[in-house]
Formats: structure tokens, C-alpha cells, sequence
């Protein structure tokens, strides 16, 4: 088993590329694994996420020292974070890429489900992601209509597309988007990546929609991004409060930089694309080196040893990018009734919900419902990919409530 811990990686003053190192050749779409691409877009979140802890971090951080280091490393973790964004090629258009962010969420989120020890925190996951399933559903008949195109070059039917949990019920008060956080005493450090993972893969789906849907002309594409980066908005909540807040700046920053180890370990055994797969061995010495130096500020400065945090066994199994139809098809005829109530997750719509939902539809239908409705006018039918049979009939069950212990 690989333990980042006892790997020392690139040195970092060895680490800072010139302009042709960070000039890499895009993949190119045509000839690409679906999966590369749910790669690449997952990695540039998780960097994102990355830069932002520690420039946090500088703010509250009174050594100067310290404070060079920090800044030092995250012009390194910058200088990936763009090597690994423009690996995406300039010729997609906006909604492709969507569409590839829709497909990273699904498959990933469902890929952590999966193998979640936790069961409120799985619960999170499956809950979460009969919600992106749905979304891509969405995008996708928007992109018949706006682009002539279907979604099926893109996501090469590894991932189902059809309803999920109707979007239009994704928007809920937000106090209910506030879960139960883990215990950093007692938790696998399993769930602790996994929680860190889908949140920066969340993060960077909210802020791409935020900025690429006022692009578009037409209203309902506009419309559509707008109601899908607020829900997006709303998912960054429901995983952010996993984490626990107890953790300190530095017990994070390990976290961090051991996550950014783990998925560039994962991604590598898994990627078939030789240069890529290059990339990610690149990235991977040099996040070893960053995991080092934020082993030794939390000696410094919590007086803890990294194990404490993150074990002693090394990385757990590593994360895959595999189809989940099987999978997705059951937690849809299960869940795909679940709303939140509180901390926990109820069959019935309670006041709060019903009350948000007339604030924010007004009496109208939401564009998510419209682009469906449009769609038909105009192809008489709907857009979907199904490979494994009918939809599923969702079972009717009792009503329930899901919360931690």
C-alpha cells in the first residue's frame, strides 16, 4: 500500500515550471476516454480547492515565515491548477464542458457512495447525487436544442441520462442544507477525503456555471444555469458542513495536500491516455513534497504528528471513474422522493419546504421544467440515454427520516 508519508517527492525549490513546461497540449475530444476528461475536471476542482484553503490560511497565519512558505506552494499548486484545466480543449463549447462536469459529479459522487464506511455520509453522497443525475438530464436536452448535438458524444454512455430527482424540488430552504459534520476524533480518514473530494468537485461545478451562463443568448440556456448554480450553491453547504470544524488550519492543510496525493495516485493507476497519466505522476512528486511541509507545520504548531490524522496505512482504495448505472437506477427507485428536514432527510414535504418552493418558483415553471417543455415542442420528444431498461418505478414506501445516530 502507498503512504504518501514515507515519500519526500520533488523538491520544491525544484518545482516552479517555465512557460513552455506549463503550455500542454489539450486532449483532443474526438479521440478521448469520457473519463479522462471526468479526470481532469475533477483534479482541477480539487486544486482550486487546494489554492483557496491555503490563501485562507495566509490570512490568519502571523509568521512571516510561514506565510513565504504558504505563498510559495500555492504558486506551485496555481501552476497545476492550470496545467490541469487547459488540458480541456478550446474547441468544446461551454455546455460540452457542462455536460463533462455533470458527468465527473455523477460518477464520482456515486463512485464515493459506494464505497462510504459512514452511513449518514453515504447518505449525503446518494442523496446529492440523484441531484447532479438529474441536472445532466437537463443540460443535456439544452444542448440538443441550442447546439443540434447529442449528449452521447460526450458522455459516451457511460453515464445514463435521464431524470433523477426532479430538479425543480432541489430548491430548499437553506437551513436545511446544514448537515451533521464527522467527528475528526473518530471518523476513517476514508470519509474525511471523500468529504473533501465532492466538496471541491461541487465547488468548481458552482463556479463554472456561475460564470459561463451569463454567456449565452439564449434566455432559457441563461435561465437554466442560473437555477442549476444556485442549487450548485446549495450543494457546496450540504458538503462543506461535513467537514468538522474542529479541525485546525494546519490538521486541514495535511488533509488537503493528502487528498490532492490520494487522487493523483488514483487517477494515474487508472489513466489510459500515456501523456496524461504523465501529468498526474508529475503532480503526484510534487504534491509529496507539499504533504511534507505541511506535516511539519502541524508538529510545529498543533504539536501532532501527521498519523494522528491520517493513519498509518496508507492510501485507502483507490477512487475510479466507472459507469453506475446498476447503482444509480436503484437509489432512484428508492430515494428519489427524499427531502431535508433539519440535520435529516424525510419523505414528506414539510411546511418549510412548501413555503420556500412558492417563494422562489412565484407560481411559474422553473427553467429546468421549460427546457424539458421546449425540448418536446420542438423534437416531439425528450432527450434521455437509456441503456439498462425502462426508468425505474419508484417503490411508494412510508414516510421516514434519515439521521445520524
Amino acid at each position: 500500500m502507498f503512504n504518501p508519508l514515507e515519500h519526500r517527492g520533488i523538491p520544491l525549490e525544484r518545482q516552479i515550471r517555465n512557460w513552455r513546461e506549463l503550455s500542454v497540449e489539450p486532449i483532443d475530444p474526438e479521440l478521448v476516454d469520457p473519463y479522462t476528461r471526468c479526470r481532469i475536471i475533477a483534479l482541477n476542482g480539487i486544486e482550486v480547492e487546494a489554492v483557496n484553503c491555503t490563501h485562507q490560511l495566509i490570512r490568519f497565519c502571523d509568521s512571516d515565515e510561514v506565510r513565504r512558505q504558504l505563498a510559495y506552494v500555492s504558486y506551485v499548486e496555481s501552476q497545476q491548477q492550470r496545467v490541469v484545466n487547459w488540458l480541456l480543449p478550446g474547441i468544446n463549447s461551454p455546455l460540452e464542458v457542462t455536460l463533462g462536469y455533470e458527468q465527473t459529479a455523477v460518477d464520482l459522487t456515486a463512485w464515493v457512495a459506494r464505497n462510504e464506511p459512514d452511513p449518514y455520509l453515504k447518505q449525503a453522497y446518494e442523496f446529492g447525487v440523484l441531484e447532479d443525475f438529474d441536472h445532466l438530464y437537463r443540460y443535456a436536452n439544452l444542448y440538443e436544442m441550442v447546439e443540434r448535438r447529442k449528449a452521447e458524444k460526450v458522455v459516451d454512455q457511460l453515464t445514463e441520462v435521464m431524470p433523477g430527482r426532479p430538479t425543480t424540488m432541489h430548491h430548499r430552504h437553506p437551513y436545511d442544507e446544514v448537515r451533521d459534520h464527522y467527528d475528526r476524533d473518530t471518523t476513517d480518514v476514508r470519509s474525511k477525503l471523500h468529504a473533501l473530494t465532492i466538496l471541491a468537485a461541487e465547488q468548481q461545478v458552482m463556479n463554472y456555471y456561475m460564470n459561463v451562463g451569463p454567456h449565452y443568448m439564449e434566455p432559457i440556456a441563461r435561465q437554466l444555469y442560473q437555477e442549476i448554480s444556485l442549487i450548485e450553491q446549495e450543494h457546496v453547504t450540504h458538503y462543506e458542513t461535513l467537514l468538522d470544524p474542529r479541525e485546525t488550519w494546519w490538521e486541514r492543510q495535511v488533509l488537503h495536500e493528502y487528498n490532492e496525493c490520494y487522487l493523483y495516485y488514483s487517477f494515474m493507476q487508472q489513466e489510459s491516455d500515456p501523456r496524461i497519466k504523465a501529468i498526474w505522476e508529475l503532480h503526484l512528486q510534487m504534491e509529496l513534497a507539499h504533504l511534507q511541509q505541511a506535516c511539519e507545520h502541524l508538529r510545529r504548531f498543533d504539536g501532532r504528528e501527521p498519523e494522528q490524522i491520517v493513519g498509518t496505512d496508507g492510501l485507502p482504495e483507490a477512487v475510479r471513474f466507472e459507469p453506475n448505472k446498476a447503482y444509480l437506477r436503484e437509489l432512484i427507485a428508492t430515494q428519489v422522493d427524499l427531502t431535508k428536514l433539519g440535520n435529516g432527510y424525510v419523505r414528506e414535504a414539510h411546511e418549510r419546504f412548501r413555503e420556500f418552493q412558492e417563494r422562489i418558483h412565484g407560481g411559474e415553471k422553473p427553467p429546468n421544467e421549460r427546457v424539458i417543455d421546449e425540448h418536446r415542442a420542438e423534437f416531439g420528444r425528450e432527450y434521455r440515454i437509456e441503456t439498462e431498461g425502462p426508468h425505474p418505478v419508484r417503490e411508494l414506501r412510508e414516510p421516514a427520516e434519515v439521521r445520524r445516530g
